[in-house]
């Protein structure tokens, strides 16, 4: 456990509908104004599904972990190794092998309290462990908390992409952060 009383440890099969429950209450928050509560409601219903929770941590090498800030869930984070299929994203990312930082989402009662904060940098560990030299995102262009904590995070940004949610494709920045430089693994304290 942390000093700020953050837990962070990868997620298990069996917390699927609590994992689905937070991402319910916290996708909604990363969404700018325009986007339709149907579009929000659509995307929870076939990406942060009951299901869709139940099926990610079978689905190797995808490492679903989660935080818990003094004994309460207070937010997830998703490691997907590699570059999606988009060729926005292919085009955008530099550093090879790398994973994507999928989903980061954490209860607004904890914003601000280190959870995201922990959450990244175990899912930097899990990629570099996995042999991967960067990490990238997408985050909404309008975000501007997340934006602007991804930037303190090292996460450059690098390109740009659309993200569908519903049936409307919002915006999106696609940032980096690199791990390894000529060998030598910085901004991961070991």
């Amino acid at each position: 456990m942390l000093e700020s009383g953050v837990r962070v440890r990868e997620a298990r099969r069996d917390e699927a509908e609590a994992l689905h429950v937070l991402a319910a209450l916290t996708f909604p928050l990363a969404c700018p104004p325009s986007t339709t509560e149907a579009a929000k409601a659509a995307f929870i219903d076939q990406h942060l599904s009951h299901t869709a929770f139940e099926q990610h941590p079978a689905d190797p090498p995808r490492l679903i972990i989660g935080a818990e800030s003094w004994g309460r869930r207070a937010g997830y984070a998703m490691l997907v190794p590699g570059v999606a299929a988009d060729p926005d994203v292919a085009a955008a990312v530099q550093h090879r092998p790398t994973a994507e930082l999928s989903k980061l989402y954490v209860h607004p009662d904890h914003h601000g309290g280190g959870v995201t904060s922990a959450l990244v940098e175990h899912v930097v560990h899990a990629a570099v462990d996995q042999g991967a030299v960067s990490v990238w995102l997408g985050v909404n262009i309008h975000n501007a908390r997340a934006n602007r904590f991804y930037e303190k995070s090292g996460f450059a940004i690098v390109g740009t992409k659309g993200f569908l949610v519903g049936e409307a494709v919002e915006d999106d920045y696609v940032r980096e952060r690199r791990l390894v430089w000529t060998g030598v693994t910085y901004g991961i304290p070991r």
